[in-house]
């Protein structure tokens, strides 16, 4: 599932900055805030290498803003759709989202989900919560959610064809295939 090439970039941008700076489990192992949150922000998201955004504080803010998105990820993913639109809807607010058509680097006009004079952080913010509100309100709201392996807590959000993916990562995946396999070896051999 494809919502338009911007808006996937963006959502694709949301879910690994949440999945890099939230703390919780990753892949069967405790997962903690990266110590150079900087580094972090700036490699889930593209733009802020061009323009040697973000200083600490903004990094600081987004991973915050991150938090915020991650917990309406855990509300539609524990099925409490309306309370995710809810939570959606205040960080929409409080990061003053709108749409507005932008056009700079060389690019033709696209869609931002900010306003231009937004700071870093808050606009980075807007944009990716309304990337997620895209999800929200659409019939793909089942495709967002939190990988099915066990020991991990990350989110996935699933924009195959087919609408299958439920695990944060390949690495999940396997785990979860081979502890099956392994399950089922022991059963017959027993």
């Amino acid at each position: 599932m494809n919502f338009d090439s911007h808006t996937s970039d963006v959502l694709t941008y949301a879910v690994r900055l949440i999945n890099d700076v939230t703390p919780g489990e990753r892949h069967g192992r405790r997962f903690t805030r990266p110590v150079d949150l900087v580094a972090a922000v700036r490699e889930v998201v593209p733009y802020a290498r061009a323009t040697g955004h973000p200083s600490e504080s903004e990094a600081a803010e987004l991973a915050g803003w991150a938090t915020r998105l991650r917990r309406v990820v855990e509300l539609v993913d524990a099925g409490e759709v309306d309370g995710a639109c809810f939570e959606l809807n205040a960080i929409m607010r409080a990061t003053g989202a709108m749409p507005m058509l932008a056009r700079h680097d060389g690019e033709p006009w696209h869609l931002h989900f900010h306003s231009a004079d937004a700071e870093w952080a808050v606009g980075c913010a807007a944009s990716m919560a309304t990337a997620l509100a895209i999800v929200l309100g659409n019939p793909a709201v089942d495709r967002l959610g939190i990988c099915n392996a066990a020991g991990c807590d990350r989110i996935y959000v699933d924009i195959s064809r087919n609408g299958t993916r439920r695990f944060c990562s390949t690495a999940c995946q396997n785990r979860v295939k081979a502890a099956a396999f392994r399950a089922r070896r022991t059963a017959t051999a027993d």
